[in-house]
């Protein structure tokens, strides 16, 4: 009896063992507080996944306490960090055809950004984040405009001469089209170069110009309105093998938290323009509005300059950018 006791006991012990063995413990990282909506749709998939109870956690990094911003996707492809959550055009350094998910004057609006995620275009773009062992789990752009620390910016004549921080490659060529001179950083780097006078003028999602309390530093802001030439695609992202390692239970709690944390992106994402207006004004900071003839002028100047790059970088640019422009 006493010899049953223990063989029982074992058995119990081994079966706690295994499920502990089973537990998952994910890694995400990403540059932002946690006030930011970027993070909030980080949150909402670990919650959702952790009231599913499919031993499946996920610690969260923000405040790019765990890797730099531009540094994240390096380790995600190399299964060195499980999640994030970045702007895709920060890896174009590895994969330039992202350079496309940051192109001025390419989305007209979020529900056109949402029908972007969901076109052919976004399917060839995920085939290259596969060959990187990497895969979306959230989609989600964000607008964006301009700051001044000195003058309003709403036309390319308004940059020239600035010392200007543009989010991306293409903005940065379009930019420097204008006659702006062009210091490159991660938008959580703004505010200090703003305080220190490295820069003079930026452009950078709504979203992140009040996360980071960019309306204490400048004179001026221009936000995304009815014209807007700033969006940015800024996914969740998995490393593809942890994924699929995982079990069907743990896949689908994913699944479907990602989903729930999706649709929450994309409403958020209208709101964060109209709320950083109010942010901005009510920090008296004056507002001014891009015009229909200013985003015309923009668009002209991106493609003289940012899409003919592209196109002349990116083995298979011109078919990327062509299945870009055909999404109505």
């Amino acid at each position: 009896m006493k010899s049953k006791f223990f063989t029982t006991a074992a058995a119990l012990a081994c079966l706690t063992l295994g499920t502990a063995v089973q537990s998952e413990t994910l890694r995400l990282s990403h540059q932002w507080s946690n006030k930011d909506v970027r993070h909030q749709v980080a949150q909402i998939v670990a919650d959702e996944v952790a009231a599913a109870d499919v031993d499946l956690d996920i610690q969260i990094f923000g405040s790019k306490s765990l890797f730099k911003p531009r540094e994240q996707y390096r380790p995600l492809s190399r299964g060195q960090l499980d999640m994030t959550v970045l702007p895709l055009s920060y890896a174009g350094g590895q994969q330039p055809a992202y350079n496309l998910t940051l192109m001025p004057g390419m989305v007209k609006n979020h529900d056109h950004a949402a029908r972007l995620s969901a076109s052919p275009f976004m399917e060839a773009l995920e085939e290259k984040m596969a060959d990187d062992d990497v895969m979306v789990l959230v989609h989600g752009y964000l607008a964006g405009g301009f700051v001044g620390k000195d003058k309003c910016i709403t036309a390319p004549d308004d940059v020239k001469g600035l010392q200007t921080r543009a989010a991306g490659k293409a903005f940065e060529q379009m930019l420097a089209g204008a006659g702006a001179s062009i210091a490159s950083m991660a938008s959580s780097e703004i505010y200090n170069a703003m305080q220190t006078g490295v820069l003079t003028a930026a452009n950078t999602s709504s979203s992140s110009f009040v996360s980071y309390r960019i309306y204490e530093q400048v004179k001026c802001y221009t936000p995304a309105g009815d014209v807007a030439l700033w969006f940015m695609y800024q996914p969740l992202l998995m490393n593809k093998a942890k994924f699929d390692g995982l079990n069907a239970d743990q896949q689908k709690a994913l699944l479907d938290a990602s989903a729930k944390a999706e649709a929450f992106y994309l409403e958020e994402a209208k709101k964060q323009d109209a709320a950083s207006e109010k942010v901005f004004r009510d920090a008296g900071v004056e507002i001014a509005q891009m015009t229909a003839e200013d985003f015309d002028a923009w668009r002209a100047l991106a493609q003289e300059t940012s899409y003919k790059a592209f196109v002349a970088d990116v083995p298979d640019g011109q078919e990327l950018l062509d299945m870009a422009l055909a999404v109505e």
